[in-house]
């Protein structure tokens, strides 16, 4: 590395959930005139950082293309139908053993190794799902940030008290009998299912590979990019997640949003919105596969909101053959399969609720702009944001995410557009977050760290 060089490389897998906050810290790095900022992903993200043109840009750096594996989005119908189970243990043992890969992928491992060694970057910054980042940053004693969009107690369940509630569960903080049994009862077969063989097999090749590359055997342990990150910014605020002691390196900066608007030339949806004095938004993430029913099911909850609230549904294309004909539709729904900007969208002081998913950046951007939420649940930590948007006042949800059920919805949007608390409630976590700092307090750390002085 030249004299003075100090390379900063973020590494991130492709799902939305953990790639938007990095990319966005990235671009916000280099308007600030960061140099030399590189960042490794999977060839599907390119055009995303090669779009930055703030400074000197970021450059991209291809780990190939993405693994079906740890891609939600390229999962299988069996898959997608274990990992949105019923059940919450059915469904958090299908993701965990889909998913959980200690090295990383060897391709992936061969193309960021190559890259570190040619870049020889003075701080990583990776997402928390990213056992690929942690591998490199200590094979090359590299020092390095945690990112990570969910709730802290998802990276800290060693930490936690006793009787929290163990991520993936979505049971709330305080639990009847039966609930603290099924927590216990949770926790204990999360620790067995390591025994399988295939996670057995995965985990020593893990060993392996910390033998090989002579890693600290601290590689080895649950708590390992905890315990070896220098920063862990959490796009959170307390007050949503349950308070627990959290270690000084932990930062809750709140979510992630960029300077506003994000795409101010979209004339055509800003006057729809600026024409409907209330307006639902449903976006329900880039995972959720609906069916024909259940489409049916929120063109009717948008034909019963028909003279007192307009809909706006962003439904994907692949998915809008499900829906009735065009001439059948409620005059107050507008179907998107593209919004060029969901927090400009948020933003609009028409849109009075968001209906989500519960994605940890759903549900985090939608309280940066005061708006409550009614949340169906996808999957695993979906749950776990709703039960807090219960808790914390800001968000209902829906009695059985494994359908849609026009009377549940309707009761749950009007109760929620009727009760003045979920606003007031989400306005402020919307001022909590806006102080915790976002994508500023993020950058500013990043460029604090004792690495690049």
């Amino acid at each position: 590395m030249g004299e003075g060089r100090k390379p900063l490389l973020f590494v991130s897998n492709a799902g939305a959930g953990v790639f938007n906050p990095l990319c966005l810290i990235a671009a916000e790095l280099a308007r600030r005139g960061t140099e030399d900022l590189w960042f490794a992903s999977d060839e599907c993200c390119r055009a995303d950082i090669e779009k930055i043109d703030e400074g000197d840009g970021v450059r991209f750096v291809s780990l190939g293309e993405t693994n079906p594996d740890s891609s939600p989005a390229d999962w299988d119908d069996e898959m997608y139908r274990l990992a949105t189970h019923r059940s919450r243990w059915k469904a958090h043992h299908a993701v965990v053993r889909r998913q959980f890969d200690p090295t990383g992928g060897k391709d992936k491992y061969l193309a960021l190794d190559a890259a570190i060694e040619e870049v020889r970057p003075a701080l990583m910054i990776f997402d928390s799902v990213n056992p690929l980042g942690l591998v490199m940053a200590l094979k090359w004693k590299i020092p390095f940030v945690l990112s990570s969009p969910f709730l802290p107690s998802n990276l800290l369940l060693a930490r936690t008290p006793r009787g929290f509630p163990m991520m993936h569960t979505g049971l709330p903080l305080r639990m009847s009998f039966p609930q603290r049994v099924g927590n216990t009862m949770f926790k204990l077969r999360a620790g067995l299912m390591f025994l399988h063989p295939r996670m057995l097999r995965l985990a020593l090749e893990g060993i392996s590979l910390v033998r090989q590359l002579q890693l600290p055997r601290e590689f080895l342990s649950p708590s390992a990019k905890v315990d070896c990150a220098d920063l862990i910014l959490c796009y959170t605020v307390f007050g949503l997640e349950y308070p627990f002691p959290v270690p000084d390196k932990f930062h809750l900066v709140g979510a992630i949003i960029p300077p506003m608007p994000e795409a101010p030339d979209d004339d055509d949806l800003s006057r729809w919105l600026d024409a409907n004095p209330s307006v639902v938004y449903i976006g329900l993430g880039t995972i959720t596969r609906l069916v024909r029913h259940e489409v049916h099911a929120l063109v009717e909850v948008a034909r019963r909101l028909h003279g007192r609230h307009a809909v706006l549904w962003k439904l994907p294309a692949e998915q809008q053959h499900l829906l009735p004909p065009r001439d059948e539709l409620p005059p107050n729904l507008r179907v998107e399969s593209w919004i060029p900007s969901q927090l400009d969208t948020l933003a609009h002081p028409s849109v009075k609720l968001f209906f989500n998913h519960g994605g940890a950046n759903a549900f985090h951007e939608s309280l940066y702009f005061g708006k409550p939420q009614v949340i169906r649940p996808l999957w695993v930590d979906c749950y776990d944001q709703a039960i807090r948007g219960v808790d914390s006042g800001v968000s209902l949800t829906v009695d059985d995410p494994q359908r849609i059920d026009v009377e549940d919805v309707l009761d749950k949007v009007t109760r929620v557009l009727t009760d003045p608390s979920f606003r007031q409630r989400a306005e402020h976590f919307a001022r909590a977050q806006r102080e915790a700092g976002g994508v500023r307090a993020a950058a500013d750390l990043i460029l604090g760290n004792p690495a690049l002085k």
